[in-house]
């Protein structure tokens, strides 16, 4: 048992002494303990009992081994909503809400949207969630990852308001078209001293990096785009803080219309897109 949890001590002296981040202890206390914030605070006089202090030592030991809280608690809140998540998928990131914030923005009513590389379904379930006037489709390699998707799609979308298919990128809709195609791929360089850092350590390194120079994904996806896209229909692609010149590059290059970058919170340009040319 950690050297800071000792027979007796109450809820509240457990996270007043915890050395993690406080909000990773409460993150962790309200796991363990079954309890909500509001219980945290309002039972923090309750002396833990020695199969919680058992319990409560084996989840911070894993948190100071670097192993992430959200694949810990199995939980990460994204959109407004709570996400299942294992070590199959990325752990959803508040970066992304951009994504979905402008594929919500461009999607007109009544039409349809792809999401590739799908992973927990975060992108794709919380624009279905928000807009259950689409037609949305999820794809991803990983048979474990779609198992992941489909637990929160039963959580958060109606049945029949999500498709999600088992594709190499646009494998498994060939021959169809959609209004609007997200994507957050992967795309770090190989060899990128992130990788070996912090949360990443832990994410499925096949979703982080394409093992290459961080565009290999987005070739692909702006390549074969006029093929899935309707006339006027847009591409949103997430990226990396220094590759929007290139992903516009590309789409410019792919005939692309509109092409621009939007920054997230951090002033970053975190997500570049553009509207199909109707005579490409």
């Amino acid at each position: 048992m950690l050297g800071w949890l000792y027979p007796g001590i109450t809820i509240g002296a457990c996270e007043q002494a915890s050395p993690l981040d406080r909000i990773d202890t409460r993150v962790l206390l309200m796991h363990g303990l079954g309890l909500s914030r509001t219980q945290l605070i309002t039972q923090s006089d309750q002396v833990l009992s020695a199969d919680h202090l058992t319990q409560i030592s084996a989840l911070f030991q894993r948190r100071q081994d670097g192993e992430p809280v959200a694949y810990i608690v199995q939980e990460r809140e994204f959109f407004g909503l709570n996400f299942h998540v294992t070590p199959d998928v990325l752990i959803p990131r508040p970066d992304t809400e951009l994504l979905v914030e402008l594929a919500i923005q461009y999607a007109p009513v009544n039409s349809s949207l792809l999401d590739l590389g799908t992973g927990s379904g975060a992108i794709a379930i919380s624009v279905a969630h928000q807009r259950p006037d689409l037609t949305v489709t999820a794809l991803d390699i990983s048979a474990a990852a779609l198992a992941v998707a489909q637990e929160n799609a039963r959580r958060h979308v109606a049945p029949g308001k999500l498709e999600l298919l088992q594709s190499d990128w646009y494998q498994a809709v060939a021959g169809r078209q959609f209004h609007t195609v997200v994507s957050n791929p992967p795309y770090i360089v190989a060899g990128d001293s992130h990788l070996q850092q912090g949360d990443l350590r832990f994410e499925p390194a096949d979703a982080l990096t394409d093992h290459a120079d961080g565009l290999t994904a987005y070739r692909q996806l702006i390549g074969a785009a006029h093929l899935h896209l309707q006339a006027n229909g847009w591409i949103l692609l997430e990226h990396g803080y220094d590759q929007a010149e290139a992903v516009r590059a590309m789409l410019l290059e792919a005939g692309f219309e509109q092409v621009q970058s939007w920054q997230d919170l951090a002033s970053i340009e975190r997500v570049s897109g553009g509207r199909l040319n109707s005579a490409v």
